[in-house]
């Protein structure tokens, strides 16, 4: 039995993993895949302490690493399931296993959004991917097409032009949501050709994307583009219905927390993209994963009966 099951391996997993650890808490993280979200991200620019770019699955890496040196241990799972035992502690489900835990920090942020498309499901993996830092280097020479108008699109978009002969990049709208210098960027990269006011209708292929049917949403004009893989970074989703019943939800569907990480449930904490703060962020999640990590180790030493410390750098358990 652990003190505390970490759901999740993403900034916010990875940051209170490293700070229950550090309080001897026995801490297992259980994660579908390393990094999360920020895995995608090909280049940070903006995460303080780094002043060279350090790319989002280097960045996880490091993470990892540190909450291992302190204890953390780390396996690949998707949890299914969380029930509450009569003696308090929580069992948390993932593929054919079951760990128990005294509480749980749920901090496995949003999943990707999928165009619904025909052809989607048939080639995932096969042509159709949501991790251009995972599979770019797959499609070297190739042509490929980005889905989407937000920085993740754009970050993928610029990252595939050093890699494919060719990136289309489909968006729905004439104007993208991204930073505005990384827009410029895209913009003038001849590389990149810019579909805009336009959707993608069909992935086609054979045992391979071969092509796709984009539409232009506003002359209804159709045609068939040949591309070899479509990389869809259409937004995400939080995906906690086997957290029904279990802890409060909002109309999103997100995780409600207080400004502590704690749920409504006694020994759940929540952080990260996955709960109801304002700003999905790499640098909020792990500061968002701080709290929860000492607020589950507070109620820790509340269950146990011992005093609870002034400062948060206090006694341990």
């Amino acid at each position: 039995m652990y003190d505390i099951i970490v759901v999740g391996g993403g900034p916010a997993g990875l940051t209170a993993g490293l700070y229950t650890s550090r309080r001897t808490l026995s801490t297992l993280i259980i994660a579908k895949d390393l990094g999360g979200q920020m895995a995608s991200t090909t280049d940070i620019e903006n995460y303080p302490g780094f002043e060279n770019v350090i790319s989002g699955f280097e960045l996880a890496s490091k993470m990892k690493k540190q909450a291992e040196k302190f204890g953390a241990k780390f396996i690949l799972g998707d949890v299914s399931k969380i029930e509450k035992k009569e003696n308090g502690n929580f069992l948390v489900h993932y593929n054919n296993n079951k760990e128990e835990a005294q509480a749980i920090i749920l901090a496995f942020g949003l999943t990707p959004r999928n165009l619904d498309v025909p052809g989607e499901q048939e080639f995932k993996g096969k042509g159709v991917t949501y991790c251009a830092n995972c599979d770019a280097p797959l499609y070297k020479n190739k042509i490929v097409a980005v889905v989407g108008g937000g920085n993740s699109a754009l970050d993928a978009a610029d990252y595939l032009s050093k890699i494919a002969s060719k990136v289309y990049l489909i968006h729905r709208r004439d104007q993208f949501r991204g930073e505005e210098v990384v827009v410029k960027e895209i913009v003038g990269n001849k590389k990149i050709e810019i579909l805009y006011d336009s959707a993608i209708t069909e992935i086609k292929g054979d045992r391979l994307v071969k092509g796709m049917t984009v539409k232009n949403l506003k002359t209804e004009q159709i045609k068939e583009v040949p591309v070899n893989g479509v990389f869809i970074e259409v937004g995400r989703k939080a995906s906690t219905e086997f957290l029904e019943g279990v802890v409060g939800l909002n109309e999103k569907k997100e995780v409600v927390v207080d400004y502590n990480g704690i749920t409504n449930t006694p020994g759940i904490f929540a952080c990260g993209d996955i709960t109801n703060v304002s700003h999905k962020q790499i640098a909020i999640a792990t500061g968002e994963g701080v709290k929860a990590a000492l607020s589950a180790y507070m109620y820790l030493l509340r269950k146990r009966g011992q005093s609870i410390p002034g400062m948060d750098w206090g006694k341990k358990v």
